[in-house]
């Protein structure tokens, strides 16, 4: 949620900030802004509302800034609607906050997250002289720092560490100080952050994209520290003012992965870049031994056989697309490890008064690194005493820093708000972890046929893929549809609950999934003529009675698509529209059937003429509670 950008060197700052900004709208806003200074003049704020087209239109391009060092911002409004006067940068003067042309203030900046005794601190800052014009928690935090640096006449850094003891809550900080023309200080609590240099360059932003086409070389602010960015360096600090020493991290992933690439849209390209992604994630972790046989390598994690059996329950612990991966999870390590596994939202699983398992192992699942709920979750268990296990993309990242042990996905940048190859790279390495977790806790038996079939996957995704002009069809004929239910039994359950939010969130269709098994303890009462239903039938002792539960729904007037795999059922007979995919173990199958759910929903969107990768209210990251 929001994004930040940074920039100091010898550019002009503006189109840097501006093209950084449009890297970062995926990350969800209602408003944008930029300030930049030039040398001892004041730094000039421009805001707008609504998307970077207004901001670059406002600023002729950039041309009407002149400036090397400046910050950015897009806003998803917390406190305060979405408005030009709550947009950032803000400034610790008494203003307008209309934001358009020089201000003599002292501190400019923009901020990410939650101040959460904002009220508090306000009344403070009143009591103070301090006037406010928005309704924002940053404006706030602007000026307290503002207060702390002219009341014990300090230094930025010193100023920041002040302020942000005092504060409750989550921020990712960039402040610029008139008395210090050329460089930006910045500080950080649990919101995301990085910091990228060059030889005469520094650049700030809260995702990799925004700075991939200046620099792969970033460091990575941890909680409750501070730096100070200028032209091609950046030093940080603790709280108490003392220097720390960083490491550069050099990023792998091509600028070109964060284009579209031709594609009409970022999540059709990512759909179709999923068997590359999963190809990457599969040879990260399944590697070949002198003689050419495949084994699974989890010692790159931090995990050994020592440990895995040593573990007696597994917790998976995600939010959105995430924790559907846990849900698919829970099914195949209950059946390949005989293990008891729960899935639980990260949100409901922190404030959860039930006693863990000291033994068990809790996996934080996250795209990003920095979902705010995966990460409280994170560190609850671990001041529990429970071992930790992150699945995350984002190498670096605040929960693959402080979880336990790490697994890397290996999907590259993921622009869409919907995910997709993410989320196909996140269930691969459940599945690898399963397969291994069995060969050590159990039996090698079956080893050997689930490395072959894991290896197979990528091949069938791009099968699959062969059939979307159907879907596109398809697709059309269901535009104007007002609701639609998926249904499923075991893992084809926990295939709809994905295929189920793909739709609701970009087409803006109400859709539910549901287990079959329950559609006559109420559900069915919803089922009208025309109403579409579909079906997830990849599980043999599971198909007969789903595929009744979908008889029961077209009885009532229900239009049904069924989902299954070749050479198994011919389900033709039954279901209005089939798609069929591949055949591949069925522990593993959703790798494959959640991909015509995902065109479904695409197309869908793209009928109806939406906004596909930048669907309303919704954050690619959500990194506030």
């Amino acid at each position: 949620m929001c994004g930040i950008v940074g920039y100091v060197g010898p550019k002009q700052a503006s189109p840097v900030l501006l093209e950084g900004l449009s890297k970062l709208e995926y990350r969800g806003y209602d408003s944008a802004g930029i300030a930049v200074r030039d040398g001892e003049k004041p730094a000039e704020v421009v805001k707008t509302t609504g998307k970077i087209k207004n901001l670059i239109e406002k600023t002729d391009n950039g041309k009407a800034l002149k400036g090397t060092c400046g910050i950015g911002h897009t806003r998803w409004a917390t406190h305060g609607a979405p408005s030009q006067s709550n947009a950032h940068p803000h400034v610790s003067g008494n203003c307008t906050g209309s934001g358009s042309g020089p201000v003599e203030s002292e501190v400019v900046g923009v901020h990410n997250g939650i101040v959460e005794n904002f009220q508090e601190l306000k009344a403070k800052m009143e009591r103070h002289g301090y006037q406010f014009y928005s309704q924002t928690d940053t404006e706030v935090l602007i000026k307290l720092v503002d207060y702390y640096y002219k009341k014990y006449k300090v230094g930025p850094i010193d100023a920041l560490a002040k302020t942000i003891v005092r504060v409750r809550g989550s921020y990712a900080l960039a402040v610029m100080f008139r008395d210090y023309p050329n460089k930006i200080f910045v500080a950080r609590k649990d919101s995301p952050m990085i910091i990228g240099v060059n030889k005469d360059e520094s650049f700030l932003a809260s995702d990799v994209p925004a700075i991939l086409n200046y620099t792969r070389n970033v460091y990575y602010i941890g909680n409750l520290e501070m730096a100070e960015l200028d032209a091609g360096g950046a030093t940080f600090y603790n709280l108490d003012g003392d220097e720390i020493k960083k490491d550069l991290t050099k990023i792998d992933w091509d600028a070109e992965a964060a284009e579209k690439g031709g594609f009409e849209h970022f999540m059709m390209k990512e759909i179709h870049e999923q068997p590359k992604a999963a190809e990457d994630t599969l040879h990260k972790y399944i590697i070949e031994d002198s003689d050419g046989n495949k084994k699974i390598d989890l010692s790159g994690t931090g995990l050994n056989p020592e440990m895995i059996k040593q573990f007696s329950q597994i917790y998976f612990v995600a939010c959105g697309s995430a924790w559907h991966v846990g849900m698919q999870a829970k099914y195949v390590f209950e059946d390949l490890c005989d293990l008891p596994v729960s899935a639980d939202l990260a949100s409901e699983f922190r404030y959860s008064k039930a006693r863990l398992n000291k033994d068990g192992l809790v996996v934080i699942i996250s795209q990003s690194g920095e979902t705010a709920d995966s990460l409280a979750a994170l560190r609850m268990a671990k001041e529990t005493g429970l071992k930790t296990l992150a699945i995350v993309n984002v190498v670096g990242s605040s929960i693959a820093r402080e979880a336990d042990y790490v697994m890397y996905t290996v999907a590259g940048p993921e622009i869409s708000v919907a995910t997709t190859k993410a989320y196909s790279c996140q269930l691969l390495c459940t599945f690898i972890m399963a397969a291994e977790f069995a060969r050590i806790r159990l039996s090698d038996k079956d080893y050997g046929h689930y490395l072959d079939e894991l290896s197979g996957i990528p091949d069938k995704m791009s099968k699959t893929l062969e059939d979307k002009e159907r879907i596109q069809w398809f697709a059309s004929k269901y535009a104007n549809a007002h609701d639609i239910f998926f249904i499923g039994r075991g893992i084809d359950y926990a295939i709809c609950l994905e295929g189920s939010l793909k739709m609701k969130e970009i087409s803006y269709i109400h859709s539910e999934s549901y287990a079959a098994g329950e559609l006559k303890h109420g559900t069915i009462s919803l089922i009208e003529d025309g109403t579409l239903v579909i079906g997830a039938l990849t599980q043999s002792d599971l198909y007969e009675k789903t595929l009744s539960n979908m008889m029961e729904c077209k009885s009532r007037g229900a239009y049904l698509m069924g989902i299954t795999s070749y050479g198994k059922y011919d389900v033709e007979d039954s279901v209005n529209f089939s798609v069929y995919v591949p055949k591949v173990d069925e522990h593993f199958i959703g790798s494959l059937a959640i991909i015509p759910l995902q065109l479904l929903g695409y197309y869908i969107s793209v009928a109806k003429g939406l906004d596909v990768d930048k669907p309303r209210n919704l954050a690619k990251s959500v990194t506030v509670e």
